[in-house]
């Protein structure tokens, strides 16, 4: 029986396992010279955070790379299991045929046998040779395929070693500026009371408004926040894990989105805005609560650290905090990737759009992953 393998062809360049791992190791390569570039940059905050950006783009990617090259090693891996009898068929077919054309001539059925095996044999050796050439290539993947996940291991620890030093440095960045614009000075024994007499995020939302009245920022005012509508990026690189107002498992419902991220993100703000207040709240850990423009307040929910002070004029993408969490081992990042449906998003953040001191819908407001 001739063999028939089956599986798809080579797949094409853009989902390709081996050029998404190669493409994401250099991603990797530059974001470590960002690094080196950010230590004498004149905006060190901002260089830093484009730098944490690029590691996280990249680790993601790699992790992608190294997941399509799972999955593609199983498959092929299944054909070839699934047509074990065949290949012995062909390798026996290949082994017995004749290594020159001499061996013809020892046909039992004389001249006109050794005329019709010669055209046979015309007809049959390229279709062999063509199933041995599919199989060879299939082998080969299979080869590049763990080649891929050996050589990753040195490119992912360099790379979280890189995107940790980067956070550590951003961290340092923001305890280090001084002299930053605000709109207001926060009275801190107020804002202590109004935590302490606050027993819902509601009841903190109405009394910091009525605390300080409209402080946004004079870019906000001149650009209707509004417009911004459904254009908006997420603070964090994230999938929606809950939307507004549904239930948890325990029947919780909030008025606000639940984010899944991966450890130790970087979480920044997606518009200009003021801050607020940043520190821990009820239940809802480090919050830091943004104001976007006059009648808008932005509240992020469960970080690890908070940057920044109350009356503090942020631009769009500046950073507010890192989400929790630890980087990975290596072996665990790269076990995961073998996972089709796995994920490395195991930290949540809460988000929250109020206006006129109401909570409202924050999704339509802002692009986002499709879960």
């Amino acid at each position: 029986m001739i063999l028939a393998l089956a599986g798809a062809a080579p797949a094409a360049a853009q989902s390709d396992p081996a050029e998404t791992a190669r493409a994401a190791a250099e991603a990797l390569r530059a974001a470590a010279r960002s690094l080196q570039d950010a230590e004498g940059a004149r905006d060190r905050v901002a260089a830093l955070s484009e730098t944490i950006r690029a590691y996280e783009d990249g680790l993601a990617a790699l992790r992608e790379g190294m997941r399509r090259a799972a999955i593609r090693e199983q498959a092929i891996a299944l054909v070839l299991d699934a047509r074990r009898a065949e290949i012995a068929q062909l390798l026996g077919a290949l082994s017995v045929m004749p290594q020159s054309p001499e061996a013809l001539l020892l046909h039992p059925a004389g001249p006109l046998g050794t005329a019709r095996a010669g055209m046979m044999l015309g007809e049959v050796t390229p279709v062999l040779k063509a199933e041995a050439n599919t199989l060879r290539a299939r082998v080969e993947e299979i080869a590049l395929m763990r080649a891929l996940q050996e050589s990753a291991a040195q490119t992912l620890a360099e790379g979280l070693a890189g995107a940790q030093r980067a956070r550590t440095e951003l961290s340092q960045a923001m305890s280090e500026r001084r002299d930053l614009p605000r709109r207001f000075a926060a009275d801190a024994d107020h804002l202590r009371a109004l935590v302490e007499s606050s027993d819902t995020l509601d009841g903190f939302a109405a009394g910091l408004i009525q605390a300080e009245g409209p402080t946004a920022p004079e870019d906000s005012q001149a650009e209707d926040f509004a417009l911004r509508r459904g254009r908006l990026a997420l603070p964090v690189e994230a999938t929606i894990l809950r939307r507004f107002d549904e239930p948890d498992a325990a029947g919780i419902s909030r008025p606000g989105l639940v984010l899944a991220t991966r450890p130790l993100a970087l979480v920044t703000t997606p518009v200009p805005a003021t801050i607020r207040y940043r520190g821990p709240l009820l239940d809802y850990g480090n919050v830091i609560v943004l104001e976007p423009a006059e009648g808008y307040l932005l509240v992020l929910a469960g970080l690890a650290e908070v940057y920044g002070a109350e009356g503090e004029v942020l631009s769009a993408g500046r950073p507010v905090g890192l989400m929790g969490g630890a980087d990975p081992r290596t072996a665990a990042f790269l076990d995961g990737a073998s996972n089709r449906d796995g994920d490395l998003r195991t930290e949540t953040l809460y988000m929250e759009l109020r206006r006129g001191g109401r909570p409202v819908d924050p999704e339509p407001w802002f692009t986002h992953d499709k879960d």
